[in-house]
């Protein structure tokens, strides 16, 4: 894991010194010290996405995207993933994902659904809901994807 924050921060431009602050800073707040020297391949699915996460952000960018980061993930560990998008965006850093997870859209300011390729609506989450007389995500998608189907 050393080795990997090392990479990446050294491709985004980021002086030794603060290479080995924010290395060492982002170890112990994944709770990760006790493995930073481990083969990234031996480690869980979760440890490795909030470090690739994590990774990502380190250069303070303004905008980044994440495709799908949740996915085969346990349900804790994506709720804890949600957590760090969350303390990101909170700190002015705007994150696009991609999800399939309906229930995961609603963690979300603004959604775009798109249906063979298009975009078929874009709002709040809970105005998609209330424009579609609905209760969750998942039935707005269901409506937009699948708008002859019969409940």
């Amino acid at each position: 894991m050393r080795e990997n924050i090392r990479f990446f921060a050294g491709i985004y431009g980021l002086t030794n010194q603060a290479i080995k602050e924010k290395g060492s800073q982002l170890l112990e707040t994944l709770k990760l010290v006790s493995v930073a020297d481990a083969r990234l391949a031996s480690l869980p699915l979760g440890w490795k996405q909030k470090l690739a996460f994590s990774v990502a952000i380190l250069h303070e960018p303004k905008i980044v995207f994440l495709d799908e980061p949740t996915g085969g993930v346990d349900p804790v560990t994506r709720r804890r993933f949600w957590d760090m998008i969350y303390e990101a965006s909170e700190r002015g850093l705007t994150i696009f994902v991609t999800t399939h997870y309906m229930d995961e859209a609603e963690y979300c300011d603004r959604l775009c659904i798109m249906v063979d390729g298009k975009v078929a609506t874009l709002d709040r989450p809970d105005a998609m809901k209330l424009t579609f007389g609905v209760e969750s995500m998942n039935e707005v998608f269901i409506q937009l994807a699948r708008p002859n189907r019969k409940e």
